[in-house]
């Protein structure tokens, strides 16, 4: 982390944030990524960037905490986690990792948001909640979730425990798509803004995503040498 506390006129030495991060996932050789879905799978490369917010009191400051909170995804392949952090101090100390990811869930990207005047907590994350596929024919489901939870001006007291706002309707990711083809893509697009009032989220969503088998047979067959030609996604897929 890199401080600052003019507004960003001027900026500080860089700031470690202690704690052990494990990056998910497995190397995809067609993509030269790692993918934690299964094979030719979405990448996962920013699943451990931490993304941060402070509650500023915009826009004149007049109420703020200035807590900082932070989330990213970190573990296992087989369990992904979504991490919470958070800092009283700008970011001198950091709480210890706590794992919010509703059980079963293996969390993907995620984002956080905390209000203006530091009373609330939003977290928004994308989730496998099938385990890593090592083909391309079992089907596969993600979801977007969004949590809050309660926190408090007084830097003593921690946020509290988070519960689930919103769960979207899953999705299979093998209906996406990278341009080239040769393997999903969602990538890293999951945000989250709160106001005093309410807070709001992006994730991927997939419900409305189609698998198409002679796509996912072509993607296969990449990843083991094979032959089999590559489709024409208007046509196989309709």
């Amino acid at each position: 982390m890199v401080p600052s506390t003019n507004g960003g006129q001027n900026w500080g030495r860089p700031v470690l944030i202690p704690g052990a991060v494990t990056h998910p996932g497995v190397f995809d050789p067609v993509q030269g990524r790692p993918v934690e879905d299964g094979v030719a799978g979405a990448r996962n490369d920013l699943a451990t960037a931490p993304s941060v917010d402070i509650a500023n009191g915009s826009p004149t400051g007049a109420d703020a905490t200035n807590r900082m909170v932070l989330s990213y995804v970190s573990g296992t392949t087989a369990s992904p986690h979504v991490v919470f952090r958070e800092s009283t101090n700008g970011g001198t100390t950091w709480s210890a990792p706590r794992n919010i990811e509703t059980a079963g869930d293996r969390g993907y990207y995620t984002a956080p948001a905390i209000s203006p005047n530091g009373s609330d907590v939003y977290i928004v994350y994308n989730a496998f909640t099938t385990p890593f596929r090592t083909n391309t024919t079992d089907p596969r489901s993600m979801v977007g979730v969004v949590l809050h939870a309660d926190t408090s001006a007084n830097p003593a007291t921690p946020t509290g425990a988070f519960t689930e706002l919103h769960r979207s309707p899953p999705g299979d990711p093998r209906g996406s798509s990278a341009n080239s083809l040769i393997s999903e893509f969602l990538g890293d697009y999951v945000y989250a803004v709160a106001t005093r009032a309410y807070g709001a989220a992006v994730w991927n969503d997939v419900r409305n995503a189609a698998d198409c088998p002679a796509v996912d047979a072509w993607r296969m067959s990449l990843q083991t040498g094979g032959s089999v030609p590559r489709p024409a996604p208007g046509i196989v897929c309709s």
